[in-house]
């Protein structure tokens, strides 16, 4: 049972890792490889990757026959799936390290999310969680009663670990406060989320994992948000357009929370088949995100949000600040809100179906 308690602590790592790096760049700029987020990533991956190579060697050496029916067998060694992949994850982390350290060399400051190294270690860090989501699940579709609760607890909170590196991943399309008046808000939510809310409702033994899963994420973002400015800060890098003195925190986490409620509802009461329940399940998510956000956003921008209680208001430092920051961005007229928020809702209804057939064949995972 411990392997499965010391990944979930490394998944937390590298996700406070990954938001703290992100600070490190919009705060100080690029550093040595050995800045303190990148060392935290990569020593949690390692904790990840041995904690279950050292299962993967006691289930084939001195695994019972219990140990080995609910093992995977590969290369002549056995182990649970969550294990190997979580064992692939780390080698994938490590492999991008070096990677990325090529690529700021030839190509020099690099402060975008989405770069080819980074999408390595992204996958590296799914892998990793995704493997601590399937080792909390067997574990739980094989419990008694009495422990699958606990242990549908720790499949959502490896589920939100999971959602807060996606949110993580889309920040810079998709969590500004700017952005929520803006098609492609909704557009850019309704592609992955629902899948992570919906997969982790359905084989859940909790009340309300989707909802839990979501606060886990919250939880995460809030914590950085009111602890991260309270360390100093100094860019490194011209041009500095804007001097920050603190370490400049993540936005305002997305209330996801209020979709994952509605989630929960129709999972626990509705008798749908699964085409008319993704339906129902990708309508709520998209209205529900834009029933919140859309005044959310308009209090985020205002005077009563500036403050270290929300986070708001706090740019990097090779920005020139300006009242735009005050403003919505991408903004479009109704036919095109419209448009793209219709665009929002299919895309939605697809991932949720997607999050229902994963969903289904997580119920059955005993290995």
């Amino acid at each position: 049972m411990w392997p499965l308690h010391v990944v979930l602590c490394a998944s937390l790592g590298i996700v406070v890792g990954l938001i703290w790096d992100i600070s490190w760049h919009r705060s100080i700029g690029r550093d040595t490889f050995w800045s303190p987020p990148h060392v935290l990533e990569q020593l949690s991956a390692l904790v990840a990757g041995t904690s279950c190579g050292w299962l993967v060697l006691m289930t084939t050496f001195r695994g019972t026959a219990a140990d080995h029916a609910s093992s995977v067998r590969f290369w002549g060694f056995r182990g649970p799936l969550g294990a190997w992949l979580c064992i692939w994850g780390t080698l994938t982390m490590i492999a991008s390290a070096p990677l990325d350290n090529w690529w700021h060399n030839a190509y020099g400051l690099d402060v975008k999310i989405m770069s080819p190294p980074h999408m390595v270690l992204s996958w590296g860090m799914v892998g990793i969680q995704a493997g601590a989501m399937l080792m909390a699940l067997s574990r739980q579709n094989r419990a008694a009663p009495d422990e699958s609760r606990r242990l549908g607890f720790l499949y959502a909170m490896s589920a939100g670990i999971l959602l807060t590196m996606h949110a993580t991943g889309i920040m810079e399309l998709a969590a500004f406060p700017n952005d929520m008046h803006s098609p492609t808000f909704y557009r850019v939510t309704a592609v992955a989320m629902p899948i992570i809310l919906v997969a982790s409702s359905r084989p859940s033994r909790l009340r309300w994992p989707a909802t839990t899963t979501a606060a886990v994420y919250m939880a995460i973002v809030l914590l950085l948000i009111w602890i991260l400015p309270a360390f100093a800060a100094t860019a490194k890098l011209a041009p500095i357009h804007n001097p920050v003195t603190r370490m400049i925190p993540p936005p305002f986490p997305l209330l996801v929370i209020v979709p994952a409620l509605g989630i929960d509802l129709w999972m626990k009461r509705s008798r749908l088949n699964d085409w008319l329940l993704a339906v129902a399940l990708g309508a709520t998510f998209v209205f529900g995100m834009l029933l919140v956000h859309w005044w959310w956003g308009e209090f985020l921008l205002s005077p009563l949000a500036r403050n270290r209680f929300f986070g708001v208001d706090r740019w990097d430092y090779y920005i020139r600040v300006g009242e735009w920051r005050y403003q919505f961005w991408n903004t479009t007229d109704v036919p095109g809100f419209l448009r793209g928020l219709g665009i929002a809702l299919a895309q939605a209804i697809v991932t949720s179906r997607l999050g229902l057939w994963i969903g289904r064949g997580m119920t059955s995972v005993r290995r």
